[in-house]
């Protein structure tokens, strides 16, 4: 299963690289809003993790726009985010299916991942 990890810290894209690939998952990768978008087209993935700040348009934005393809309104979304917990909460009321306030433990994150693929 492919993952597409929308992050543009990249000590944070590292970390996640190795996190999902130790445990099978593929990966591809985008840095801002604007990328996120082709890289979701281009990648196919069966799972979004979504950071929120980002550069050139916010992770909203990115949901948002995603819900307009059909071919991604059934992709499933879980966000990371530095902010507070509102706007996680925001994300899940936007279509996010959970979403995670950094720093997060790892182990959580995947068995949330797991939980959403139904795996």
């Amino acid at each position: 299963m492919k993952i597409l990890v929308v992050e543009d810290d990249p000590d944070i894209r590292q970390l996640l690289h190795l996190q999902l690939t130790t445990a099978d998952y593929e990966t591809a990768f985008a840095t801002d809003a604007a990328s996120a978008l082709a890289a979701a087209r281009r990648e196919r993935p069966d799972l979004i993790l979504l950071d929120i700040g980002l550069p050139a348009g916010d992770g909203f934005v990115v949901m948002e726009r995603l819900k307009s393809f059909p071919d991604f309104e059934m992709v499933p979304v879980v966000v990371i985010t530095a902010r507070d917990q509102r706007e996680g909460e925001r994300a899940v009321e936007l279509g996010a299916r959970s979403f995670f306030q950094k720093p997060f433990e790892a182990d959580d994150l995947i068995a949330e991942i797991r939980r959403v693929l139904g795996q």
